[in-house]
């Protein structure tokens, strides 16, 4: 997959380091060849000798290394990889890359290089939310730099939450992807997540649940297969997927245009909780309460039907069209029925009723719909779920 590729890895200090000895392992494995840089703190987690017996390389950590330096080493460090991976991207990392330092051999590495950088970024969940690493991280990304991770999980201090690095495959797929390498190279894949915000008046509107996660997992297991990506979301709190072009609406009108906008595509995705109705006439001024007890009159419409408006089109249609149905009983027979209605390939079918915990949380559980029939699929993570459909697709359009 990777063959004659090479990859400069950077190993941050972090007790996610230890991954990256397992990614040393699949890009060898891949056919890649490793260049590793230690930093100091990484050093503190993982040994330059286990470093370099997996990638058969010598291991760099001294940006001051005078046989090196006597020729520019750093230089040519920097400029002679395909492409440059940091794992785990602590947050001291991402600083200095966002703020341009080169204090040592890592960050100048990251400075002189005319290569894509990608980031696995590995830290405590509140040093993950913290607003200077979030601008660190839109200030890296704006740069170019591409994102992998982090995940949801159990930290090694003992909490829970975004801040894992991910998974040495997930990276794999990431930086395959990168490459323009992968099953699904020079496929481009629709993907549309979230919910839509319908105005009511100009501080109201109509909404749902939809935290958008699954959407962003499916967009992120595509491109990690090498799809190139168009991801068009209605204003949701699950972060933005790393590697896709991304396409911000609010409403259904606004996404079904983003999505003619975005084809033609060879497959498309719909993971998005489109709002079934709209506000016929949305008030221009907020809608004030008249004293009289009784709820102002509100008109609705119904809004476009996305799905079945690219699913039944007669010219560029995508070869492969997946819808998704969010369903409270009776998920196999409402599922079916809407794919023959809609005119889909397949519906990806969840339970989202309360006692699931799936509508905003961070696992699923989905019956796969085709024409052949339906095939339920294990509770498990967004990711995982994610990627399952990832490798569906892409044996679909092999």
């Amino acid at each position: 997959m990777l063959s004659g590729r090479r990859i400069l890895l950077i190993i941050g200090g972090g007790i996610a380091a230890y991954k990256s000895l397992e990614l040393i392992r699949l890009l060898t494995k891949a056919g890649a060849g490793v260049v590793p840089v230690l930093t100091a703190g990484g050093a503190e987690f993982v040994t330059p000798l286990t470093v370099s017996a997996l990638a058969g390389e010598r291991v760099h950590s001294a940006l001051f290394d005078l046989t090196a330096e006597a020729e520019m080493g750093h230089i040519e460090l920097s400029r002679a990889a395909d492409l440059v991976v940091v794992a785990p991207a602590t947050a001291d990392l991402m600083a200095r890359l966002a703020t341009g330092q080169a204090n040592d051999l890592a960050s100048t590495l990251l400075l002189a290089t005319d290569k894509r950088v990608l980031l696995a970024p590995a830290m405590n969940v509140r040093m993950w939310d913290h607003p200077a690493t979030q601008r660190n991280l839109a200030t890296v990304m704006a740069d170019g730099a591409l994102v992998v991770g982090p995940n949801e999980g159990e930290m090694a201090c003992g909490e829970y939450g975004p801040g894992r690095m991910a998974e040495p495959a997930e990276i794999l797929g990431a930086i395959a992807a990168a490459l323009g390498s992968g099953r699904l190279a020079g496929r481009h894949v629709l993907v549309t997540s979230g919910p839509t915000h319908e105005p009511i008046d100009p501080v109201r509107y109509i909404a749902n649940r939809s935290s958008g996660r699954q959407g962003t997992a499916i967009a992120e297991a595509l491109a990690s297969l090498g799809a190139r990506v168009t991801f068009v979301t209605g204003p949701a709190e699950a972060r933005r997927p790393a590697g896709c072009a991304v396409v911000e609406v609010e409403t259904a009108a606004g996404m079904l245009a983003a999505v003619e906008a975005a084809l033609p595509a060879d497959a498309a995705v719909f993971a998005a909780a489109v709002a079934d109705w709209r506000i016929a006439s949305a008030s221009g001024s907020k809608v004030k309460k008249d004293g009289s007890g009784a709820p102002p009159a509100l008109s609705l419409v119904e809004n476009p039907d996305i799905l079945r408006t690219v699913a039944q089109r007669t010219e560029g249609r995508p070869r492969l069209v997946v819808g998704f149905a969010a369903e409270t009983d009776d998920v196999v027979a409402n599922a079916t029925a809407k794919r023959a209605r809609k005119g889909a390939d397949w519906i990806v079918a969840n339970d989202v009723s309360p006692a699931t915990g799936i509508m905003g949380g961070t696992e699923n559980a989905v019956v796969l719909v085709t024409a052949e029939g339906a095939e339920p699929w294990p509770r498990m993570s967004k990711q995982a779920t994610a990627e399952a459909l990832a490798d569906r697709i892409a044996a679909a359009l092999a």
